[in-house]
């Protein structure tokens, strides 16, 4: 009979010989039920049964070991709850697959199951320290030889090490999707998506609707993202080439805690666990106000959130509905407020906008071999190309951008001395200075041509002008001086003055000679 000391004694050496034999492998014979989880080797992430807060549906998710705030990263069987676990199992089955049964039911076909192409001898599941749940050959972990994984799966979290992208070679779009609610891991409305059409840029869309975008690209962070990719948490890389184009993230320290989700009311949201608070810190969420709302101000406009309104049109664009703007409906966007002619090349150029995010590149084509000089002779050459910019800025200005329509999506970003200037096709006469496709030689011979016909007729009237005020100063002192010289006859001078009498002179009582002129005139 055993003894309550020794039963304690039991109790504890099966605890620790658990804890001691934690195993992080699912296989053949190992199966997962409700209430037993398994571990990955270095204690980091933790698979078994959970319910959501708040709801009595049970799942099959990988959640972080360490924590004391229960954290979910993956699901398994998301838009399949389960309200009775008692004979649901988690295995393995021939040829790799990796499935949810209930094997009290023979009737009851896979609750939830993974797809395959290939057949290994010895399939096994294994979790990760990276939160990836692998599916492998017992013999053969390589990683290339993976038959599935988790991190191509992802639900609404995307962890350090894993891509999301498209595989050209496959098809297969790896995407994040939002729960459907707090409580709810179902596949919700929100998506986040690397779109490959035109250049490479995160997509967040609420159903078909886009409703976020990262910006392209520029060798050192998403162009409409600023912050994160300067800490000491996260490194982000981006690979495109003709297999497929991914971007993921690393930590610089294996220690640090770092996960970036998609929330079911549609936010990106970036957080860090702090070991001090025992808490998530947030350190990104986007969007964040009106202007990082997709193609807000419409083509041409720009967005900034410091000004009201949010919306002006870039520099030399005008409002296509006045009226609609004056209402804050700044939907219909701008329009040039000179027409482009490009069937006559010199009377087109290139104005440059900086501090801004560029606009979308789903009209774009790239090249990373050009020089900045030789993107915008490519782009002045084709009439249908509206703007140019350097493609990676990660070491000075290298590759070229091509924009192609009408551009949208422009928003004020703050400028941090790294950006990525874009330049505008516009109409000679909208320019600040002439072309530079045109070579140095064109630009002094355009501008002194210029110069030349605009000064030559205004030297030429203002000498005319000089000539002309001097002639007429000449003929007004002519003819004062006629006017101060009146004229008369000896006769009428003798008889005024009685044959020059010397009672007449001045000073003897008579009246002076002209006055007596003037008195006579007067008479008349």
């Amino acid at each position: 009979m055993l003894t309550l000391p020794l039963l304690i004694s039991l109790t504890f050496l099966v605890s620790i010989l658990s804890i001691s034999f934690a195993i992080d492998t699912i296989s053949s014979t190992q199966f997962l039920k409700d209430g037993h989880t398994i571990v990955s080797s270095g204690g980091i992430f933790e698979m078994g049964f959970f319910s959501p807060t708040g709801s009595q549906n049970r799942y099959v998710g990988i959640w972080y070991k360490q924590i004391p705030v229960c954290t979910v990263v993956w699901v398994a069987n998301r838009d399949t709850p389960l309200t009775n676990t008692s004979s649901v199992v988690l295995k393995i089955v021939v040829p790799g697959r990796l499935a949810l049964v209930d094997d009290g039911n023979s009737n009851t076909s896979n609750i939830w199951y993974t797809n395959t192409s290939r057949q290994v001898q010895n399939p096994v599941a294994k979790l990760l320290d990276s939160g990836n749940l692998v599916v492998i050959d017992a013999s053969d972990d390589k990683a290339a030889n993976l038959v599935w994984q988790s991190f191509d799966h992802p639900t609404d979290t995307h962890l350090p090490g894993m891509k999301i992208g498209r595989n050209f070679v496959t098809g297969v779009d790896t995407t994040m999707s939002a729960w459907k609610a707090e409580n709810n891991p179902g596949v919700g409305e929100y998506k986040l998506v690397l779109d490959p059409t035109g250049y490479p840029q995160v997509i967040l869309r609420k159903g078909t609707t886009e409703v976020y975008r990262s910006g392209p690209w520029n060798g050192l962070r998403w162009g409409g993202l600023r912050g994160i990719e300067k800490g000491y948490i996260v490194g982000i890389s981006v690979v495109i080439n003709s297999n497929g184009v991914f971007t993921s993230y690393k930590v610089y320290n294996s220690s640090t805690l770092f996960r970036i989700v998609l929330t079911s009311a549609g936010s990106i949201e970036a957080y860090l666990w702090a070991d001090g608070t025992r808490e998530w810190s947030s350190v990104l969420k986007v969007p964040t106000d009106v202007c990082d709302g997709y193609g807000f101000c419409g083509e041409y406009g720009s967005c900034n959130y410091n000004n009201y309104p949010f919306c002006g049109c870039l520099e030399h664009f005008l409002p296509r509905d006045p009226a609609a703007w004056d209402r804050a409906d700044f939907s219909g966007g701008c329009v040039r407020r000179t027409p482009l002619n490009c069937q006559n090349g010199s009377s087109n150029g290139f104005l440059k906008y900086s501090g801004i995010k560029l606009p979308d590149a789903k009209v774009s084509r790239f090249n990373t071999s050009m020089n900045l000089q030789e993107c915008e002779q490519a782009c002045f050459n084709n009439c249908s190309c509206m703007a140019y910019s350097s493609l990676d800025i990660s070491n000075g200005e290298n590759g070229c951008l091509h924009w192609f329509g009408d551009l949208i999506d422009i928003n004020v970003v703050p400028s941090d001395g790294q950006d990525q200037d874009l330049y505008i096709r516009m109409a000679s006469s909208d320019l600040d200075y002439p072309s530079s496709s045109k070579g140095k030689k064109s630009k002094i011979i355009e501008l002194c041509s210029s110069l030349v016909g605009i000064l030559v007729p205004s030297f030429t009237l203002a000498l005319i002008i000089i000539m002309y005020k001097r002639k007429r100063k000449e003929i007004d002192l002519k003819l004062k001086w006629e006017e101060d010289q009146t004229l008369f006859e000896v006769s009428t001078i003798t008889r005024v003055t009685h044959n020059f009498s010397p009672n007449n002179k001045i000073g003897e009582g008579g009246y002076g000679l002209f006055t007596r002129v003037f008195w006579m005139m007067g008479r008349k």
